[in-house]
């Protein structure tokens, strides 16, 4: 399992072969302006929520890579309306795709389109595959929910949200850790804008103080599990 960041909350995940493309917020974040989304590969396309910064570029790469959008039923029935394929999901449901088993899991955020349609509840992801297990949180709260995770699958990593102001921070995402029972994580949703810019070498020593490890990935970078 092959996990690449794009940048904000993008990330790229390569999976028994298929390619899924999380939260597309790429052409107009100008920290990723050196990935070019015209060669990004997409089978999939999970969306956590339906705010701008993280549907940006999805109708542009669905349309070159024919992907299927999946999300919960609201976002997926915007795009299904609008002609893409979608697959769409709720709260504690999990389905079986070609490249493993997807959960859809409770985030606690807003979520409606830059044009006001009502995007539904947000959510994470929990992404089992190639005898890995993954947490992707989306924009969240800490909350207790994420107690239940691992009550039915042990996680190699968690992809948190650290950025603080829309999102829990580092303190947080040290706590969401723990009740993950997950001490890798990779962090994501910061310094994008001036509301969640962190300092770095603080963050990582917070983490590291705790027996945990936070990888802070350049844009483009990639980690292998």
């Amino acid at each position: 399992m092959k996990i690449t960041f794009y940048g904000h909350a993008s990330v790229g995940i390569e999976i028994s072969g298929k390619h899924i493309l999380v939260d597309p917020y790429i052409s107009e974040n100008p920290k990723a302006a050196h990935i070019d989304i015209n060669t990004l590969k997409a089978d999939f396309i999970l969306l956590t929520h339906a705010h701008g910064d993280h549907i940006l570029d999805v109708e542009s790469i669905a349309t070159a890579n024919n992907s299927v959008i999946v999300s919960n039923a609201e976002i997926a029935g915007y795009y299904a309306a609008k002609g893409f394929q979608s697959h769409p999901m709720n709260h504690g449901g999990s389905w079986n795709f070609d490249f493993g088993k997807l959960k859809f899991v409770n985030a606690v955020h807003s979520s409606s389109f830059p044009d006001g349609t009502y995007g539904g509840n947000p959510g994470g992801f929990v992404i089992e595959g190639e005898h890995k297990n993954i947490y992707i949180a989306g924009d969240t709260a800490l909350t207790m929910d994420m107690k239940l995770i691992p009550m039915r699958t042990k996680l190699d990593l968690a992809i948190l949200p650290i950025g603080d102001n829309f999102t829990i921070d580092v303190d947080d995402a040290i706590i969401a850790s723990d009740f993950l029972q997950c001490d890798k994580i990779v962090g994501y949703h910061y310094d994008t804008f001036s509301y969640i810019e962190i300092d770095h070498e603080a963050a990582i020593r917070k983490f590291f103080d705790k027996g945990k490890d936070l990888m802070l990935l350049e844009i483009g970078a990639a980690i292998e599990l």
